[in-house]
């Protein structure tokens, strides 16, 4: 059971279909959307964006951070990163570490493609023994 409730965890989902379908993902065809819950209880979202001279694009998660801090939040709460399927995808090593810079490991990570909600974890079972903001006070 995520520890989210089902309302919440459906407007993840559609916020990430939503901006999945905005994706530019000209050359790899691959596109992936997301949707970060702040400590405000706000979603912000975001598509990933390729560039020609690869890999200067970014990912989802990464555009759905962005578009959280431009909006004032400071800690994510959920992460909910939709692919095309059927394979189930998971943050990359570096939104990981991204994702780190806003929760010390609690934060729930969702994984979903256009058919559902298909896994979930905590980054601190995707980061074990991360480095953060805390290692730098």
């Amino acid at each position: 059971m995520l520890p989210l409730n089902d309302a919440l965890q459906q407007q993840l989902l559609a916020a990430a279909a939503g901006a999945r379908s905005h994706s530019h993902a000209p050359y790899s065809k691959y596109a992936v959307g997301a949707a970060v819950l702040d400590e405000q209880g706000r979603v912000h979202a975001g598509c990933n964006i390729e560039n020609a001279a690869y890999p200067q694009g970014w990912c989802a998660e990464t555009t759905a951070l962005g578009a959280m801090v431009m909006a004032g939040g400071r800690q994510a709460r959920a992460v909910l990163v939709m692919g095309p399927g059927p394979e189930i995808i998971t943050p990359c090593g570096g939104c990981r570490q991204k994702l780190r810079e806003f929760n010390s490991g609690d934060l729930v990570v969702i994984a979903a493609d256009p058919s559902g909600i298909k896994a979930h974890w905590t980054l601190e079972q995707l980061l074990p023994a991360s480095f953060g903001p805390d290692h730098l006070k």
